[in-house]
């Protein structure tokens, strides 16, 4: 490691920030510590704090890489897609592999809670409202009638879903066995889901049908 005085703070940030994104990797976020961070990269925790806020904002940072790399697979597996329905479960089976295969990363992106009072970011938040997106436009393409705030609600709604599974199969809460059972309760809730939204578009076509005979036959 080379002296203080070799490293501009870029520099110094980028070298802590590969340490931390290793640590969660192997250790989770409980095996996190500032001083630990400094140790490894041949500084101060005083030092460090120069560069960041505080330790909120080192796991800030820390987590939206994490985001980036969720964003980077899921995009691609997006792109690929041809049919709506297709795409959801192939988001959805992107997500969990994901999941599965950084378990550690990815927990620490939902299990750290930040200090009383401390606001999210606005820069954080389109990190995660541009997952969203990803997965509100084939919805939107299945259900064209959707109109964008529900559009959005019911992203929301189904990823919740998606992402209940992924927590309680990794915590090992789900009394299933092996990857592949996880991946069928994800398929059976999105193949579930889309097959109510169905349901529902029927139910008010069928609605707006009898509610336009029944003004006809009045006048």
């Amino acid at each position: 490691m080379g002296r203080r005085n070799d490293h501009s703070r870029q520099e110094i940030r980028e070298m802590a920030l590969k340490v931390a994104e290793k640590i969660v990797a192997k250790e989770g976020l409980q095996g996190l510590s500032a001083r630990k961070i400094a140790s490894a990269i041949g500084y101060s925790v005083g030092s460090l704090y120069i560069v960041f806020k505080n330790l909120d904002d080192l796991i800030l940072q820390v987590n939206a890489r994490s985001l980036d790399k969720l964003y980077t697979v899921i995009s691609k597996t997006e792109r690929q897609c041809r049919q709506p329905d297709a795409c959801l479960l192939a988001l959805g089976h992107a997500y969990l592999k994901f999941a599965m295969e950084q378990p550690l990363r990815w927990r620490t992106i939902f299990e750290y809670q930040r200090t009383k009072d401390a606001e999210i970011p606005s820069w954080y938040r389109k990190k995660i409202f541009r997952l969203f997106k990803l997965v509100e436009k084939p919805l939107l393409e299945f259900m064209p009638t959707l109109e964008p705030h529900l559009c959005a609600q019911t992203a929301r709604a189904l990823w919740g879903g998606v992402h209940g599974i992924c927590i309680l199969a990794l915590t090992g809460r789900l009394e299933i066995v092996g990857a592949d059972s996880v991946q069928n309760l994800m398929e059976l809730l999105i193949t579930n889901y889309l097959a109510g939204l169905t349901n529902l578009q029927a139910t008010n076509e069928l609605n707006l049908l009898q509610e336009c005979k029944a003004h006809l036959a009045r006048d």
